[in-house]
């Protein structure tokens, strides 16, 4: 089974950005950091447009975030994403006919939904810029132990 990895893409685009303000970002480039196609890139990108957390110009390499990193919450860019997506997903092709299969389905759902309540209380609580923070500490770890 795949699983999605837009979420963690999509804040790695809005890490680059915030820190390369001074510089020229394509789609081209920032697939190159992320590992994907520029394609995907846009996609995302478009996506953050859409849900008012990035600016940018077509045919100019400078996307920037609409608001401060501060301003900005995982769940806002997870909304922008997967949109109302939930994080567990419920499996609807087990069989009818076996009464585990048709009823454990709805046995989970209650605790999916707390689940989900909860995971989307504590991305509400986390930002941006605290993500951008953690990235700048492991940084400073990384180049102080290559010394």
């Amino acid at each position: 089974m795949k699983y999605s990895t837009k979420l963690s893409d999509t804040v790695h685009v809005m890490v680059l950005i915030a820190i390369n303000q001074e510089k020229s970002l394509s789609s081209a480039s920032i697939a190159e950091s992320v590992h994907t196609n520029p394609g995907f890139v846009r996609q995302l990108m478009l996506k953050l447009k859409k849900a008012g957390l990035m600016t940018s110009v077509a045919g100019h390499a400078r996307p920037s975030l609409s608001k401060p990193a501060d301003q900005i919450t995982l769940l806002d860019i997870y909304k922008a994403v997967e949109g109302d997506k939930p994080l567990l997903h419920l499996d609807t092709h087990t069989n009818p006919d076996c009464g585990v299969g048709i009823n454990i389905q709805l046995s989970l759902q209650g605790f999916y939904n707390e689940i989900q309540k909860t995971a989307e209380e504590k991305m509400n609580t986390i930002t941006l810029q605290d993500i951008i923070d953690i990235y700048y500490q492991r940084i400073s770890i990384e180049n102080n132990l290559s010394l």
